[in-house]
Formats: structure tokens, sequence, C-alpha cells
């Protein structure tokens, strides 16, 4: 049985899940959020808790969390979220859309989250607290590794393999077989053809024009 949710975060991520989490009928009790946008209409009716300590008032056995923070390069907020609450005992849950397309001989981690257009082939792991986002594709044996971010229409090749912390552009490419160390940036756009080693950020080629007289 669905234990109900609390979601941690109220931006634009979060509503996102919100809304799948709703066209699911899942429970979602409450919001923490130091604030929340009024003039989101996904989030009325749900109950709001300002400060991340309004988690502790729920037995850890009573509820499942959703981490709602968005991911962004760089920034280490959404893992120092999970982090937080896993050591106190919590569990996140994953939130997975109705219309993706997932191998049943792949495995999803804790916390997952794998949003609407979604493939997702056979022999692929996705790591704990790891967004894909909507419309990527994520090819055979691939190994994703936690905190990652996928983001909008990213395409990975077979054998694929990223360490935690990755964040992978919109809309960029990696062919098979190359591997992506922990904290590395691939920037939208991209295409990866060669493996990057940890904490290296990746530019989209320059495309400079020359007029031609």
């Amino acid at each position: 049985m669905n234990k109900p949710l609390l979601i941690i975060g109220a931006g634009g991520h979060a509503s996102v899940l919100v809304d799948i989490l709703r066209q699911q009928k899942r429970e979602v009790i409450g919001i923490v959020s130091p604030e929340i946008d009024a003039s989101k209409e996904i989030f009325q009716g749900i109950c709001h808790y300002s400060n991340d300590d309004d988690v502790l008032n729920f037995a850890t056995d009573s509820i499942m969390l959703v981490n709602g923070i968005g991911s962004l390069p760089k920034s280490n907020l959404r893992a120092k979220i999970y982090d937080k609450f896993i050591r106190l005992g919590y569990k996140f849950s994953q939130v997975i859309a109705s219309d993706v397309k997932i191998s049943d001989f792949s495995e999803l981690s804790d916390g997952a989250q794998v949003i609407h257009g979604v493939i997702i082939q056979v022999g692929t792991i996705i790591g704990a607290n790891t967004i894909v986002n909507t419309g990527a594709i994520i090819d055979h044996d691939c190994n994703i590794g936690m905190n990652n971010h996928i983001a909008p229409g990213v395409t990975l090749s077979g054998q694929v393999k990223t360490e935690e912390n990755v964040h992978i552009g919109t809309g960029a490419s990696v062919i098979q077989s190359v591997f992506i160390g922990k904290n590395s940036v691939i920037g939208a756009g991209c295409t990866i053809v060669k493996s990057v080693d940890e904490n290296v950020v990746c530019y989209p080629a320059r495309i400079t024009k020359k007029v031609i007289k």
C-alpha cells in the first residue's frame, strides 16, 4: 500500500511531480517549503509546512518523502536534502510518470524520478535521487549514478556510465560506452564522443560565422 507523501520543495520541478502524483491518485499530504507561489494552482488544497524540520513531526514509517528540489549544475542542495533525511531514517519515494517506457529488466533506485516521455532500455540502472527528465532516452546497459540529472531531451547510447552528481544538460547526446566522472557537467546541446574525467565542465562547440565576400 502506498504511504502518504510529503513533497520537499515548491518550485517548478515540485509542481511537475505533484501533477504526476495527482494524476496517479497518490495521496500528497503536504508541501514543505518556506514559501509557495500562490499562483500555482497545482499546489492549492495541499497543506503547507514552512520548515524542513516540520517533517520530523511525522514518524519515519508513516510517510514517504518526495524530493521536489530541482537540479542545477554545480548545485548540491537537492543531494543535501536527500542525505539529511536518509540519515534521519526517512525513505524517498520514486516518482514515475504513467506514460514512460521502462524495461522490466532495468533497475530504479530509491528516490529516482522519471518524467513524461522517457525511454529506459534493458539492463539500465538509475541511481538514487536521480532525475531522468522529460523525453530523455537511455539505451541499454547504462549505469547512471546517484544524484544525477539527465535533463530534457538527452540521449544516452548503450553502456554509458556516470558517477555521482553528474548533470547532463538539455538536448545533449552521449555515444556508447562513454564514462563520465563525478561532479561533471555536460552542457546543453553537447555531443560527447569520449570519456570525461571528474569535475569537468563540457561546453558545446562554438560556431563562428564567417562572411564570405
